[in-house]
């Protein structure tokens, strides 16, 4: 059953990606057009690191034997909430004048409304990966989901510009040190 799933699973993590990389790639070829802004292409940057993440996380799942229609959906919809998750940092068309600053700051509650949902999803997902004993929890996640959790709804709150300055530098922080931490309990466990 996984196999099947994870069809699905890369195809709309593929399609997040691929949204993304195109966004990169357009603002390159019209740089001298359009008005780029940093702090959307740092959050382009921790986007792409979370597509990954969560590709290289969903592999757990190859382990479980017994698949019922909820764990098919719930994954399914974690993977379509991240789609949506990247599909806010670019216009599906850009085009020349394109203000980058403008929108993020239009799309700004939708980006860290679907961020928010998306940190959400992952707190069932990592728990029912333990559960089901695919992987242990490391004692880390709970302190790194509680500062991606906070970051959002700072996201959500806030308009001040020097606020969302500091925010991806913040979760890419965060997820530095969550992988730093847990590596090294992985090696010491060695």
């Amino acid at each position: 059953m996984f196999d099947y799933l994870a069809i699905l699973i890369s195809v709309i993590l593929g399609l997040a990606l691929t949204h993304l990389l195109m966004g990169v790639s357009r603002l390159i070829q019209l740089r001298h057009h359009v008005r780029i802004y940093w702090v959307q292409l740092a959050w382009t940057f921790n986007v792409i690191l979370y597509v990954l993440a969560l590709w290289w996380g969903m592999f757990w799942w190859k382990h479980l034997q017994v698949w019922t229609v909820q764990e098919f959906f719930f994954l399914t919809l974690y993977t379509i909430v991240v789609f949506l998750l990247a599909s806010m940092l670019f216009p599906h068309e850009c085009s020349e004048g394109l203000d980058c600053e403008e929108h993020f700051f239009r799309n700004k509650n939708w980006f860290f409304g679907i961020q928010l949902i998306a940190s959400l999803f992952d707190i069932p997902e990592t728990l029912f990966k333990s559960y089901d004993g695919l992987r242990g929890v490391p004692r880390e996640y709970y302190v790194f989901i509680s500062a991606l959790l906070l970051i959002d709804v700072v996201g959500l709150r806030s308009s001040g510009r020097k606020v969302h300055a500091a925010l991806p530098l913040l979760w890419l922080l965060a997820i530095v040190a969550y992988e730093t931490a847990t590596s090294i309990d992985r090696i010491a466990a060695a």
